[in-house]
């Protein structure tokens, strides 16, 4: 289903003569979205307090003597708690972004854009710089008769205030931002006499200043006009997603009237067009004109018409989660989970459950350590002692784990074959360590084999400290001169 299109209607600005001067781009519209509370609300600020303990408290809490989460670019390894990555495990990213991807095509399918109204970055600190403002500034009429009155020492301060505890906060979260990269104590103690290196310095400014601007300016023009979700998101709504509806068949015609009054004896609906619905929504729309791409799923306006429902003594749900069949077709609340459930969601839940069954199973699986096998380049194959041909090869062991492991080398795969070097070694925690390897087949092996490159195995045992033992095969050529 495609949203409805907002026609573009030219103001006029300037008239002279017969000509006549239009803008195409209407000013944005100052919105002051006032104070709500309710379930929908309730949950809302649960998001805020779980994705903001999460995000700020991560980079504090130790784990074997070290951040529990560290991205370590300078080393290139990646500390997830007992999780040890090198750039070479990039693929349980990738497979963790096709997750984010179908999570979210399968929410938006069942309930439209959930992400946005309740655990979206922009949305949690708009929510957190709203509530600041509400504290120093007031709540939306406070506000808006102090921005259209004339300046004063009141409407200074209170400004100055509001910006600077903006400013903090951002300052703050690039503060954090930048914790994930670099040790969050190591930063701190830095913080006290200013002395970040360059890129830290930019990181901490550049996400500090636009959390600032994103939450606390741009707002609503962040989801209308810079957010791609909201352009893509009819590919995946169709008349059986839950979405924010209002109930037109109960609501309409609207029109104030006394509290006593009985509606229908007055020839009209449940609405009594108090227009609360549109003063609490933080992108400025009327929902009871239907499905809109600005609405972010938030069910503001649910809240705020439900306790008008229960002031008017009427029953709740003027405005809520319902699907579009549900509301034409009046369905009861069973038929339209039924068909929530469809085809498209059951497929989409299955292949979640696949990619997330595969990926968890891969990182239990996960061998301790990893190892290339590359063929010197700097040595040729070559005839050494008594006649034996001999291959030197580096191996690149990346020890995934935070203790000491100690590896032997062993190759099979000729008849023969040997490890001419130190065949044992040891690779501290979380080291990657390049080691040469020389390999040497017996002269009347070669002989039999004949010039040419010939498959062999590399076969590398670890023991750590409490004595488990992992065994990792790599597969490579040995070359028999002419």
């Amino acid at each position: 289903m495609i949203p409805p299109v907002i026609p573009i209607v030219p103001v006029p600005v300037e008239t002279s003569g017969d000509s006549e001067t239009v803008w195409l781009y209407e000013k944005r519209r100052q919105i002051y979205p006032r104070a709500v509370h309710g379930w929908f609300a309730g949950w809302r600020w649960a998001m805020v307090w779980i994705t903001q303990l999460v995000f700020y408290g991560l980079p504090w809490l130790s784990w074997n003597d070290r951040p529990a989460v560290l991205f370590d670019l300078a080393s290139r390894r990646f500390y997830i708690f007992n999780l040890v990555l090198h750039p070479q495990d990039f693929i349980y990213l990738t497979v963790l972004l096709v997750i984010c991807a179908y999570a979210l095509f399968l929410f938006t399918a069942v309930a439209g854009r959930l992400w946005c109204g309740f655990t979206c970055p922009q949305t949690v600190y708009t929510e957190i710089f709203l509530w600041v403002e509400r504290h120093i500034e007031g709540d939306r009429i406070a506000r808006m008769k102090r921005d259209a009155g004339p300046r004063s020492i009141d409407r200074l301060w209170r400004k100055g205030a509001k910006h600077a505890a903006w400013l903090a906060i951002g300052l703050y979260t690039g503060f954090t931002f930048v914790g994930y990269f670099t040790p969050i104590r190591t930063l701190w103690a830095e913080s006290f006499t200013m002395s970040f290196g360059p890129w830290e310095w930019f990181w901490v400014l550049f996400y500090g200043l636009a959390t600032y601007g994103n939450a606390g300016w741009l707002r609503e023009q962040v989801c209308l006009y810079m957010c791609p979700y909201a352009r893509f998101q009819s590919a995946m709504f169709d008349h059986d997603t839950m979405i924010v509806s209002y109930d037109p068949q109960r609501g309409e015609p609207r029109g104030s009237r006394p509290r006593s009054a009985d509606p229908r004896a007055l020839g009209k609906g449940d609405c009594i067009d108090c227009t609360l619905c549109v003063q609490v929504c933080p992108t400025g729309i009327d929902i009871r004109q239907g499905l809109q791409y600005a609405c972010i799923g938030c069910a503001a306006c649910i809240d705020v018409c439900d306790d008008v429902m229960d002031k008017m003594k009427y029953p709740q749900g003027l405005i809520r989660f319902a699907t579009q069949n549900g509301l034409t077709q009046r369905l009861s609340t069973k038929q339209t989970w039924r068909r929530v459930l469809r085809p498209r969601v059951l497929i989409y839940s299955a292949v979640l459950l696949l990619i997330c069954g595969a990926f968890v199973t891969s990182l239990a699986m996960r061998s301790p350590f990893r190892v290339d096998v590359v063929r010197d380049r700097g040595v040729l194959a070559r005839m050494v002692g008594e006649g034996n041909i001999e291959n030197v090869y580096r191996l690149q062991v990346m020890n995934a784990t935070e203790v000491t492991q100690r590896f032997r080398v062993e190759v099979e795969g000729l008849d023969g074959v040997t490890v001419a070097s130190q065949p044992d070694f040891e690779v501290g925690p979380a080291e990657a360590r390049w080691l040469p390897v020389s390999v040497q087949i017996p002269r009347d092996v070669a002989r039999l084999l004949g010039s040419g490159v010939h498959p062999v195995k590399f076969e590398v045992e670890s023991v750590d400290a409490s004595g488990d033992k992992s065994e990792v095969e790599e597969k490579s050529t040995f070359v028999v001169p002419r």
